[in-house]
């Protein structure tokens, strides 16, 4: 059985900085593409950022330059460093990952969620 784990969410004062962690663990044979999701109160859930196996990333336009993410695929863990925070990135953050369990096909998992809380 595979799970997706989230940590660091918190409480920041506006400008401030956070880190998530997300470490997969189960019968893993391979992860491909990991990502992270926020879905704020009352709003549809929106891609912030996603890595590839390789390394290649994307970012929504109103994290770009403020977000990084990166991946250690020997931990199978992804990471959101996020600087500069703003009121508006206020949401629960989730872990999303392509993996092909060992004996079973690719599916799409999720984290439980993890609050980030931008407020003076």
């Amino acid at each position: 059985q595979v799970q997706l784990v989230e940590s660091g969410g918190g409480l920041v004062q506006p400008g401030g900085s956070l880190r998530l962690s997300c470490a997969a663990s189960g019968n893993i044979f391979r992860i491909y593409a990991m990502g992270w999701y926020r879905q704020a109160p009352g709003k549809q859930r929106e891609l912030v950022a996603a890595v590839t196996r390789s390394g290649s990333t994307n970012y929504a336009g109103s994290v770009k330059g403020r977000f990084t993410i990166s991946r250690d695929n020997a931990k199978n863990t992804v990471y959101l460093q996020m600087s500069s925070l703003k009121p508006e990135d206020t949401a629960v953050y989730y872990c999303n990952a392509e993996i092909t369990p060992i004996a079973d096909t690719t599916s799409t998992y999720w984290g439980q969620g993890t609050q980030v809380t931008v407020s003076s």
